[in-house]
């Protein structure tokens, strides 16, 4: 099946889960969970081979700018798809498919060099694996922190809006919060780790940015859990600090992606 059959099949798809879920959390329709989480699948299973016609060839992986977006949304969706089996998440859907959708139209529509990762070296593409799941889980965390604030602020506005009504309570939230950053804090340091093993210099030309906000995202990650198991630390305070923490990784790697492939244009 051609790439634009299976990009055009994905949109439709992820615009479909969007609408079903939109009306759902509305109280517009009552949509069952088997129903939503079909479409779900059909659309990542779609989303996922057009990721694999347009990413793979028989000796390497393009890692470039849209195709990681590509791989890290389509990871996003995964996830959330298995953890919506047993976790009320099902808000966080609102947001994973229209970002799956940004990523397939900006793929569709843009061209940066490739930067290719041979299918044989086992420990780059280790360290990439650890990486992009690791991004994909701190991608959930930051929807579910901004989930949490918005939370925060209307309830103590006393303000009785779709949001408030819709999510679990609050304890549940901050629980589920914790529990994805826990997870993508260990992934984390094995990404970082299995970087200092098998990638030649960490701190080349290319990687140093990358490296160093990983690091610098990092210590803010463990600084927050260490709060919250000392201090306590919750509700807006965990949501602001997961949130900077976010948006330093997320500069770390797309930052410094965007401005050596679409800017210098360069690849490899």
């Amino acid at each position: 099946m051609g790439t634009l059959i299976l990009a055009v099949t994905t949109l439709f798809l992820y615009s479909i889960g969007t609408v079903l879920q939109a009306l759902s959390f509305r109280g517009r329709v009552a949509v069952s969970k088997t129903v939503i989480t079909a479409v779900g699948a059909l659309a990542l299973t779609s989303h996922g081979l057009m990721l694999w016609q347009s990413a793979f060839t028989e000796a390497a992986v393009n890692f470039s700018f849209f195709q990681s977006a590509l791989l890290i949304s389509w990871l996003v969706v995964a996830l959330l798809l298995g953890l919506s089996l047993y976790k009320p998440v099902q808000s966080l859907f609102l947001g994973a498919y229209p970002l799956a959708i940004l990523a397939v139209v900006f793929s569709l529509m843009s061209q940066t060099p490739p930067r290719f990762i041979a299918r044989d070296d086992w420990g780059i593409l280790a360290h990439i694996a650890l990486a992009v799941t690791a991004y994909s889980l701190f991608t959930l965390a930051a929807g579910q922190a901004l989930l949490l604030y918005l939370q925060n602020r209307q309830l103590k506005h006393n303000y009785n809006s779709v949001l408030v009504r819709n999510l679990p309570p609050l304890q549940t939230m901050e629980s589920l919060l914790f529990e994805l950053l826990w997870a993508g804090v260990i992934l984390l340091v094995f990404a970082i780790t299995t970087g200092a093993i098998f990638v030649s210099d960490l701190f080349a030309q290319d990687l140093a940015h990358k490296t160093l906000f990983s690091l610098v995202s990092l210590a803010v990650f463990v600084f927050l859990l260490v709060g919250r198991h000392t201090m306590g630390w919750r509700g807006l305070t965990a949501s602001r600090w997961t949130l900077a923490g976010c948006t330093l990784l997320a500069i770390g790697y797309f930052g410094s992606k965007f401005v050596l492939e679409l800017v210098f244009l360069r690849g490899s």
